[in-house]
């Protein structure tokens, strides 16, 4: 065993927001390190991941996965090293990846760690492009969204981390063309000369639906929402007949405090025939071996990019998350632990 640090830092959630959360809500707090006990490891966290689904788990709401508990460790994906072990199978050394983010020191149960090797990526690919942002991307499009070569795809919020790799991943698997909309003009460069998107638009620069209906003139085939609100609409009335949607996350309006109207042209899925599927990436664990092979080679070869936007330091994890939900972000957003 190596000689163990006395305390953690880690990030509790110490009130419930109400709209947007602020800084009063989060608390960085200090707690003792022990020993791991039989079949646990504890990590070093090197990095771990901000999401905006985690918005919804500080609600107090029952939902696909159980809300914060207040006065509790957050937890999200992290890589680290292994420091102690009491486990088979995991030595110190060893990097992982698991589920205790937000804190200095994670104390893991053995069976819910990965091992993962820095040789073949940099730890904090397997928080984004090679863990569950790629694979939800992965699995949205091609699974959920039945995408077929020819396809006019648009995504929405596709500067961040699941929406850049879906415009990539559909370009490379031959769409006809691929669309994006973001939150600023840089970002749309980004897209546009950076990713190989065909079109990009600043959703800030006018209404949603004209400026798709002008970057898709012939109509879409595929939408991938990650936004919700007033792109889902414009998408419904510019996806063509038999034209499918995978609702993947709906930012606009997670800090909402009243309840939000839907597309006021849902009349639409009906004459178009449109299918409109939500996708939770915990469904389609059995593409992982297939994605982690088809998207290590685009990675490998060059031709599939990623961006990161880093924080550096535990104390600034709240900052990066309220910067996630502002959308400063381009591609995954993520923590790096310094001590």
């Amino acid at each position: 065993m190596s000689v163990l640090p006395a305390s953690s830092r880690e990030w509790h959630l110490v009130a419930r927001p109400h709209g947007w959360p602020t800084a009063a809500d989060f608390a960085l707090r200090e707690v003792p390190v022990t020993e791991p006990a039989e079949g646990r490891i504890l990590v070093r966290n090197l990095h771990f991941s901000v999401d905006p689904y985690m918005r919804g788990r500080m609600n107090d709401v029952k939902s696909y996965i159980p809300p914060f508990k207040l006065d509790q460790p957050m937890d999200g994906g992290a890589v680290g090293e292994v420091v102690a072990s009491n486990a088979e199978g995991f030595a110190v050394g060893d990097h992982v990846l698991h589920g205790l983010g937000w804190r200095e020191y994670a104390d893991v149960p053995a069976q819910h760690a990965t091992k993962v090797d820095p040789a073949l990526a940099p730890l904090s690919a397997y928080l984004g492009v090679l863990g569950m942002t790629g694979l939800t991307a992965y699995a949205g499009l091609f699974e959920v969204a039945s995408f077929k070569e020819g396809d006019t795809v648009f995504v929405s919020g596709a500067a961040g981390a699941v929406g850049s790799q879906v415009g990539q991943m559909a370009r490379l698997k031959g769409a006809s063309r691929v669309i994006g909309s973001a939150g600023s003009d840089e970002k749309v460069k980004f897209l546009v000369e950076e990713l190989g998107f065909d079109a990009a638009f600043n959703y800030k620069n006018g209404p949603v639906k004209d400026q798709l209906r002008e970057a898709a003139p012939d109509g879409i085939d595929v939408y991938f929402d990650n936004v919700g609100g007033d792109h889902l609409e414009a998408a419904i009335s510019s996806l063509n007949v038999h034209g499918r949607a995978t609702i993947c996350g709906m930012i606009a309006q997670y800090n909402d405090t009243e309840p939000v109207p839907g597309p006021r042209n849902m009349a639409m899925i009906i004459g178009k025939r449109l299918r409109l599927q939500g996708v939770l990436v915990g469904d389609h664990y059995g593409l992982q071996d297939q994605f982690v092979q088809e998207v290590g080679g685009w990675l490998a070869s060059g031709e599939l990019k990623h961006r990161e936007t880093f924080f550096d330091g535990i104390e600034n994890g709240v900052d990066a998350f309220l910067g996630l939900l502002r959308g400063d972000n381009t591609g995954k957003m993520i923590v790096s632990v310094n001590r």
